[in-house]
C-alpha cells in the first residue's frame, strides 16, 4: 500500500500518512506528494475539507526520515532539495483554500509538527505530544514554521518552545492554542468525522472567504483589500446565499 492514502467521498478528502512501522516519518518523495496532493484538492469544488491523519497510535508523524536524513548529510545538494521539498509542502497545505484538519495521535514532532500546524485545525488524543527540536539538531526553523508557531502561541512561547526544543503534551498544547480539542482516543474518528461534516455542511464559499481574509490578517492586512471586499460583496450575489437565504425564509436546512 502507498505510503500516503487518499480518500475522497465528496465534501470530505482523508489524507493518510502510512508508514505507522516508521512512526509515520515522511520522506522527500512524500513531501512531494503532499504538496501533488493539493495540487489536486485545490480547485476540486466538491471537495470543502480535507482530514489529515497518521496510520496507527503511535505517531500522527515522526518528521523527516531519518535514515534519509542521515544520506543526506553527506551530499548537500541533495539535502537542499529534501528540505525544500518540506518546505513547499507545508506552504502548499497552508494555502490550500479550503478548510484542514490534523488528526493526531502519538507523536506529533519536527516536520510532522510543522505539517499538523500548517493545518487549520487540530484535534489530539490525550497522549498526543509535540516537539520541535531543531536548536537539539544544530539548526535552525524556516521563518515560514516559526510564523505559524508564532501566530499560534505568541512571540514568548514561540522562543520557549524553540530554545528548548521541549515536549509539549496535550494539556498544554491544548491551553497555548496549538490544538483545538482534545479528544479520547476511541472517540477520535468520529469526532473528526462529525467536525468535517459540521464543517461541509456549510456553504463553500463562506469556507473559502473565511480562510483566505483570516489568513490576510496573519499576514498582517489590517484594512480592507481589493480581495477582501471582492469575497464580502460576491457573496451577496451568490448561490450559496440564494439557498442560504431561501433556507432561512422557509426554516430548513439549506443544501449547499
Amino acid at each position: 500500500m502507498s505510503d500516503l492514502v487518499t480518500d475522497i467521498h465528496p465534501p470530505i478528502a482523508r489524507v493518510t500518512i502510512n508508514r505507522p512501522d516508521r512512526r509515520n516519518a515522511i520522506s522527500s518523495a512524500m513531501w512531494q506528494e503532499l504538496a501533488a496532493i493539493v495540487g489536486r484538492l485545490h480547485d476540486d469544488p466538491t471537495i470543502k475539507i480535507v482530514v489529515i491523519t497518521g496510520a496507527g497510535d503511535a505517531a500522527f508523524s515522526a518528521g523527516a526520515d531519518i535514515l534519509e536524513m542521515q544520506q543526506g548529510l553527506a551530499d548537500p545538494p541533495r539535502m537542499k532539495v529534501m528540505q525544500q521539498a518540506v518546505l513547499d509542502a507545508q506552504v502548499a497545505w497552508e494555502r490550500l483554500p479550503i478548510p484542514t484538519l490534523a488528526v493526531i495521535r502519538g507523536a506529533c514532532t519536527g516536520g510532522g509538527c510543522g505539517l499538523a500546524l500548517a493545518c487549520d485545525l487540530r484535534l489530539a488524543t490525550p497522549d498526543a505530544f509535540f516537539a520541535i527540536p531543531p536548536a537539539k539538531l544544530g539548526l535552525a526553523y524556516s521563518l515560514a514554521d516559526t510564523k505559524r508557531l508564532h501566530d499560534l502561541v505568541g512571540p514568548s512561547r514561540t522562543k520557549e518552545i524553540l530554545y528548548t526544543g521541549r515536549r509539549i503534551l496535550a494539556e498544554e498544547a491544548l491551553s497555548l492554542g496549538l490544538v483545538n480539542e482534545i479528544v479520547a482516543a476511541e472517540a477520535l474518528d468520529e469526532r473528526a468525522v462529525t467536525l468535517a461534516r459540521e464543517i461541509a455542511g456549510n456553504a463553500g464559499n463562506s469556507l473559502r472567504a473565511a480562510k483566505a481574509v483570516v489568513n490576510m490578517i496573519n499576514a498582517g492586512v489590517l484594512a480592507e483589500t481589493a480581495e477582501s471586499r471582492r469575497y464580502y460583496d460576491e457573496s451577496f450575489s451568490s448561490p450559496e446565499f440564494l439557498e442560504g437565504a431561501r433556507a432561512f425564509m422557509e426554516k430548513r436546512r439549506p443544501r449547499f
